[in-house]
Parts: C-alpha cells; sequence; structure tokens
C-alpha cells in the first residue's frame, strides 16, 4: 500500500509517499520512503519575527502541488499507483490545516480514494520508528514540537496516555522568545543552541521550573521571565564594550539551555522509572537541540535506558511522518479510512483522544 502524506499544520509544506511493505515485512522502515518534498518558510515569517498565519496558508497553497510533483517524480510513480491520502487534521493553524484538508480529500475524491487525518503530533512520536535504532514498545515519548511539551506512554500505535505537559510556554516558545530577548533571529531554537556553544557555563544562576515538583509537567515562562531579568539588569548598568555584549548574551544563552535541559531530562528519567519503560523517544523540532540530545545520552548512560531519535531531516514537520503514521493507522485499525470529502480539521486536538480501540 502506497500512502500519500500531506502536512501544512504551520510553517512548513511537506509531502511524502510512503510504502508500507517496508514495515510490513520487518524491514527497516525508512526504506519505505518512496520519495518526498519540502519547503520551509523560515524565511518569509523571520522579517516578522514569528510565524504570521495568514501569509503561512497562502504560501501552503502555493507550495503543495509542486511538492506533491516532486515527490512523484522521486518516487517514479503517477497518481493512479497511489493507495490512500493522509493528511494533518490537526493540531496547528487553522487557516493552514484547512489547505491540506482540501487538498487531500480533494485529490482523494477525484482518484476515488480513502483518506485518512493524522494528529500532528503522533506524527512526530511515531517517526523515530524510521530510524537505524527504533524503539520498541512500550516506549515514553518526549514531544518537544512548536507548542507542545508533553510526555507520552505509548503502548502501541494509536494508543498513548498522556503523563505530563506543559502549564504555560512550551519549550519551544521560550526559546523563541528568548531569542527575541537576545536580538537573535526567528526560529529560535537553533540560534539559541548555537550561541550557547560560546558560552560559559554558570554564569547566571536561572531557575530549573518545577524540577522537583512530584508531577511530570512542565513549566516554562518563569524560565524567560528570568532571562528578561537579566536583560533590563545588564540595560541598567555602565556601558558595556560590544565585545562584552556578546559575551553576556552567549553565557545568558548557555544557562537558559543549561536550564531547560535539565528540566526535561530530569521529567523524563522520572517518567521511566514511574512506568518501567527501558525505551525513551525524542520527537519534534527541539528535538534536534544538540545539547539535550548529548545530555539525554549521558544520563542514559548512568540510568540504564535507550534514547531514540528520529533523522535529523524528520525532526522539523515534514510530510514522510504524516504518510507513516497514516499508513500504521491504517494497518492497525481501517477505521479510520474515511471517503468524506469534508474539509475536516481540529486545531486543538488531544492526542491521547484519538486513541484506538
Amino acid at each position: 500500500m502506497i500512502v500519500l502524506g500531506i502536512e501544512t499544520s504551520c510553517d512548513e509544506t511537506g509531502v511524502a509517499l510512503y510504502d508500507t511493505a517496508a514495515w510490513e515485512n520487518g524491514d527497516l522502515a525508512a526504506k519505505g520512503i518512496l520519495g518526498q518534498g519540502l519547503h520551509s518558510q523560515i524565511a518569509m515569517h523571520r522579517e516578522y519575527g514569528g510565524v504570521v498565519p495568514e501569509l503561512a496558508s497562502r504560501d501552503h497553497i502555493r507550495r503543495v502541488l509542486p511538492l506533491l510533483d516532486e515527490s512523484l517524480a522521486q518516487a517514479k510513480l503517477t497518481l493512479g499507483q497511489i493507495d490512500a491520502v493522509a493528511f494533518t487534521q490537526g493540531p496547528g493553524l487553522a487557516g493552514a490545516l484547512l489547505v491540506g484538508s482540501a487538498f487531500a480529500k480533494s485529490l482523494a475524491q477525484g482518484l476515488n480514494l480513502p483518506s485518512i487525518g493524522v494528529h500532528h503530533l503522533e506524527g512526530h512520536l511515531l517517526s523515530p520508528l524510521l530510524g537505524t535504532s527504533a524503539p520498541s514498545f512500550p516506549f515514553i515519548a518526549l514531544l518537544v514540537s512548536g507548542g507542545h511539551t508533553q510526555l507520552m506512554l505509548v503502548s502501541k500505535v494509536g494508543h498513548y496516555e498522556l503523563l505530563g505537559e506543559t502549564l504555560d510556554d512550551a519549550a519551544g516558545e521560550a526559546f523563541d522568545k528568548t531569542a527575541k530577548l537576545l536580538g537573535l533571529d526567528y526560529p529560535g531554537g537553533t540560534a539559541i543552541s548555537k550561541l550557547a556553544e560560546k558560552g560559559q557555563v554558570g554564569r547566571f544562576d536561572l531557575p530549573k521550573p518545577m524540577l522537583h515538583s512530584k508531577d511530570l509537567d512542565f513549566s516554562f515562562s518563569g524560565l524567560k521571565t528570568a532571562v528578561l531579568n537579566q536583560v533590563k539588569k545588564w540595560d541598567a548598568g555602565e556601558l558595556k564594550s560590544p565585545e562584552q555584549m556578546a559575551q553576556f548574551h552567549a553565557d545568558l544563552a548557555r544557562s537558559f539551555v543549561d536550564s531547560l535541559v535539565a528540566v526535561l531530562v530530569s521529567k523524563s528519567e522520572k517518567a521511566l522509572k514511574q512506568t518501567g519503560c527501558k525505551h525513551l523517544v525524542l520527537a519534534g523540532g527541539v528535538g534536534a537541540n544538540q545539547q539535550l540530545r548529548s545530555a539525554l545520552n549521558e544520563k542514559a548512560k548512568k540510568g540504564g535506558f535507550e534514547v531514540h531519535y528520529p533523522p535529523l531531516e524528520l525532526c522539523t514537520d515534514n510530510g514522510v511522518m504524516i504518510a507513516f503514521a497514516g499508513a500504521l493507522r491504517m494497518l492497525a485499525d481501517s477505521k479510520g479510512l474515511s471517503k468524506s470529502g469534508a474539509f475536516d480539521i481540529k486545531p486543538r486536538w488531544d492526542l491521547a483522544s484519538n486513541n484506538l480501540t
């Protein structure tokens, strides 16, 4: 079964084709990726310091058809060889989701194919199964994508239990807001991580919110505020040289990253101990952060668990993860397939509510 995946939840347009034969034969799942195309809108949104929903939606309209053609050309396939269409149904920006839903449903109707709506976060948490070191079920998933920071217990495909989530700012939002405070470009994650590499460890004693709480929830708004207070304190002091200013920013970025990483690692380890799982998956855009990966790898050696990551190119939003998640859902339970032509989207959508029976 060849599944077409379409992702348009925010600021990346992704299209991909996945063949379920690789998964069904127990072969490396990544071999099932037949073709893919991806366009990032980062350059367009950088001018505004963040995603502009209307611009995002219009750009998806321009990009999705050429990306489909690109994916088909890579796979050396025609539209007539596709068996099903998977698309991101939510959560995400309403206008952006409508573009993907309308395109997917129209294409499926025209080709008389079934379609399936995929939860964006399900795509992320299953994407490490495409890596060279795939986790075994059950596993804990640390999802750090955009406005989401969650810990999930994944029993099998379509069976997810929320263990903890952010109460305010997600990790990605904290990265973007802190980057803006330090005068860095959008998106903030990569910029902050790169700057932190030049910083001195421990110069600033920033808080590690909810590090010692008994639950598995997160909160990063206080960490962002602590960075703001340090910036105000610096600005109110005597004039400093450009070199001193640059070092101040680097040291503050390092302290910010270290505090945020410490919380994510500690909560993940606590989730593993509480559930007895021995496998941890890191997924989502922040999953590409090298400081976080290094800290988790070090903790795994001491804690006796394994950490699994998606391929770096699949950490950000992409069509591959949607095609793959849709394909696995179809193999697990065909009830999610639809012949409806309705452009149904779910901008707000609890992943656990989408569990298979």
